[in-house]
């Protein structure tokens, strides 16, 4: 058996959590990783393509298209890829939420044998709009990349990602952490590199007690979804890495996450939210880490995406994925 892994790679320095997935599925499933950079709108060749038969199904040749969003499924359509062919196509979209995306290769078309998506709440919506079998696998992290640390922790409050207007004055939060006895550090420092970000993002969690972090509905962007918010690696790497995520958590979270995985605090009022914040932080212990970092191995992997991935699609466990998954105990 042999797997072509598609990474077709979002622009932007952000996406440092999908680039690890994307080597990490490429090891695991024992393939071969090709990167296509996702440059916005696809050439009238890709788009005419949606018209063309699928091709041979070669015996023994899978494919996995990892997509940033809907529209980049266009961008899959590559000519080396598809012919000689493959016995079986699976494609996962991570910004899942934007439906009115869903490129045309993916709608009524035969080109994927199956679609998976990051929201378990999307999966009848897809599979209406495709005609396509449609699973979950909601976002994950790479929970053995994470040293087992039980020491003590610097830092109560460390900031991930956008803030709502109450919270994005990094040095307020400073002085107002300080002046409750508590470290706060901003957000980690950026880089061009995606995958330097996330090495700064792993280096800042494994030194933090609390992380703050809020849906995209209460901090909204011009990229973000209006009315959709959604689970991302700024809470499934912090509770890899033993966190708890102080803010106001997706919806999706109820049924993704633990009771202890996330703290609620006031997005608008920093006077309610501070004694929340100081009573998390001065009742972590290393154990509780230990026990957040236990959970995310059991629950969140992405081992165990590309297990469920590999059992609806019918290949084999290969025996790298397998060993793996062994390891997480």
């Amino acid at each position: 058996m042999t797997i072509d892994v598609l990474y077709v790679r979002p622009g932007g320095s952000g996406w440092g959590p999908v680039d690890v997935l994307a080597r990490l599925a490429a090891r695991l499933l024992e393939g071969r990783l090709v990167e296509v950079e996702d440059r916005g709108a696809a050439s009238w060749a890709q788009r005419a393509s949606v018209l063309l038969p699928r091709g041979r199904r070669a015996r023994g040749r899978r494919l996995l298209v990892l997509a940033g969003n809907p529209a980049a499924l266009a961008l899959a359509a590559r000519r080396d890829l598809w012919w000689p062919g493959h016995e079986s196509t699976a494609a996962w979209i991570v910004d899942s939420f934007w439906t009115d995306r869903i490129a045309g290769i993916a709608r009524h078309r035969p080109h994927f044998d199956r679609l998976f998506v990051t929201d378990p709440d999307l999966v009848d919506e897809w599979s209406a709009l495709t005609g396509r079998p449609v699973d979950a696998l909601p976002w994950g992290s790479d929970t053995l990349a994470v040293a087992a640390d039980d020491g003590p922790r610097p830092v109560d409050l460390l900031r991930l990602g956008r803030q709502p207007e109450a919270w994005d004055d990094d040095a307020r939060t400073a002085r107002e952490a300080q002046d409750r006895g508590l470290v706060f550090q901003g957000r980690p420092p950026s880089s061009p590199d995606p995958l330097q970000n996330q090495e700064a993002v792993r280096t800042a969690l494994a030194q933090a007690r609390l992380v703050l972090a809020f849906s995209n509905l209460v901090s909204p962007a011009p990229y973000t979804h209006p009315t959709r918010d959604y689970l991302t690696g700024r809470w499934t790497d912090a509770l890899a890495a033993g966190c708890r995520v102080a803010g106001v958590a997706p919806r999706s979270a109820a049924t993704l996450l633990w009771p202890e995985a996330t703290l609620e605090v006031s997005p608008d009022s920093r006077a309610d939210a501070w004694p929340v914040l100081a009573e998390a932080a001065a009742a972590w212990t290393p154990e509780r880490a230990a026990e957040q970092r236990r959970r995310a191995r059991r629950e969140l992997d992405w081992r165990l995406r590309l297990q469920r991935l590999c059992t609806a699609m019918g290949w084999p466990l290969p025996p790298t994925l397998d060993a793996e998954l062994a390891a997480l105990g």
